[in-house]
């Protein structure tokens, strides 16, 4: 009786999995190397899934440039043009850190300043485990919040991962950038 009510939680519990599987928006960005698509956890996440999904709704994504690329950490995007303007952003949300989501490769987290309640348009893709961005481990203790996950497309943010980098001639603020620029050519919503 008792092994049968265990698998019976087991197989609900697996069928609520899927259920949340299958209703996770997914993103996808059309890059001039690739396809990536995004899947999105909005349980865990909310506020930086609604964020995000603005963004990507208003074309906010569309030709901005990856400007930060460090091969062995993390490739980062979302706030510049390829002229290095940056876009005009809505105001920062709050930090979801600690949500149980962590920075590991593949993992979408948003970007934000020394301010853990700043993060805005900016987001970073996790190309290796980077448990150091994580809370209780960061060296704020606050983490960097994880909202989604690569779920097509990671031969794609390798290559992006692999691009040669160097400092901006324009503007030396911009330490990692590809000296190629690798484009957001548009982001849309898949379901």
């Amino acid at each position: 009786m008792r092994t049968s009510r265990l698998l019976l939680a087991a197989g609900a519990l697996a069928l609520g999995l899927a259920a949340s599987l299958a209703q996770a928006q997914v993103v996808k960005l059309n890059t001039s190397v690739g396809d990536i698509k995004i899947t999105l956890d909005a349980e865990k996440a909310p506020k930086s899934v609604a964020n995000f999904l603005a963004y990507v709704k208003a074309g906010h994504y569309n030709g901005v440039i990856f400007h930060r690329v460090i091969g062995d950490f993390m490739v980062q995007t979302g706030g510049y043009t390829p002229d290095l303007k940056q876009r005009p952003t809505k105001a920062p949300i709050p930090l979801e850190a600690g949500n149980g989501l962590m920075n590991i490769r593949g993992s979408v987290a948003m970007a934000r300043t020394g301010d853990p309640n700043s993060a805005t348009s900016q987001f970073f893709i996790n190309v290796v485990d980077n448990p150091g961005l994580d809370p209780g481990f960061a060296s704020d203790g606050r983490g960097y919040a994880v909202f989604g996950y690569v779920s097509e497309g990671m031969e794609v943010v390798d290559k992006i991962r692999a691009a040669q980098t160097a400092v901006s001639p324009k503007n030396p603020a911009f330490q990692n950038l590809p000296t190629t620029p690798i484009l957001i050519n548009k982001a849309t919503v898949e379901k």
